[in-house]
């Protein structure tokens, strides 16, 4: 089975319940040494996101998030908005095990284990969707993470840089904040949905940390990540507020910390 074409039916998927199994299949042949890489082989682009067949997709200022959760459907809203980010997050961790050859083995492991993770992730989300009594796709959601990394395309140092170091931890910054509206419903589901933004959190830490490795290694020597972030402002890399424990434990430095947020 070779690696990187494989890998590229399984992005090029629209449907998640079948890219979720091929993924398993093929990471599962992974793991087992069932799969070869092929050293000339050349990336396509993907110019929509595999969840535009099913999704309403509309600019992110047009997202209308519930500002209290005091019914099913505002809590439906909320869980699919992050169901959304875990899926998207699923064709990152794809596309970057895809997208950039001859690195070290490490490197596809590292992301291929952050995809099989985010499918967790999505999952787990799906079966509370499904709860409440909506799938994914019932909501409109937006493709910026889609666009962050279609603006990547070219560099492996961007793509860490950009996705996998900033954005995904603005992800981090904002746990705190939705499990606290979720400690203030009463909906039954919540003790359920907390443990699931946990694990989350603590998984997300990993990721990021795998973003911070890749953009060390992958980075020039004078390279600087609050210009790379300047660069790309258009995609809001960094949160108001952070979660300075959480960058900590992904390998932000805390007078890098210290200069973010002031920035």
């Amino acid at each position: 089975m070779n690696y990187f074409s494989e890998l590229e039916r399984i992005l090029f998927t629209n449907q998640p319940s079948i890219k979720i199994e091929q993924f398993q299949n093929f990471y599962d042949n992974f793991l087992s040494n069932k799969i070869y890489f092929q050293e000339d082989f050349k990336a396509k682009i993907q110019d929509k996101p595999s969840y535009h067949t099913f999704c309403n997709i509309i600019h992110p200022t047009r997202i209308r998030r519930p500002k209290h959760l005091n019914s099913t459907i505002a809590l439906a809203k909320v869980i699919h908005s992050i169901a959304h980010i875990e899926y998207s997050a699923i064709d990152l961790a794809l596309d970057a095990s895809y997208r950039f050859n001859n690195l070290p083995l490490k490197y596809y492991q590292d992301w291929l284990e952050v995809a099989n993770e985010e499918i967790k992730h999505f999952l787990l989300l799906e079966s509370i969707l499904k709860e409440l009594g909506y799938q994914y796709g019932d909501f409109p959601v937006h493709q910026n993470l889609f666009d962050a990394m279609q603006a990547t395309n070219h560099s492996l140092a961007h793509r860490m840089g950009l996705v996998h170091r900033a954005l995904e931890a603005n992800g981090l910054d904002a746990n705190p904040f939705v499990l606290q509206k979720i400690t203030q419903t009463t909906h039954h589901t919540k003790n359920k949905i907390i443990e699931i933004l946990e694990v989350i959190l603590r998984d997300e830490i990993t990721h990021v940390s795998k973003g911070d490795i890749w953009w060390s290694f992958s980075k020039q020597k004078n390279d600087d990540f609050l210009s790379l972030l300047k660069s790309y402002n258009q995609f809001s890399p960094l949160s108001k507020v952070l979660n300075i424990d959480a960058r900590l434990k992904a390998g932000y430095t805390l007078e890098e910390l210290k200069t973010l947020s002031t920035t």
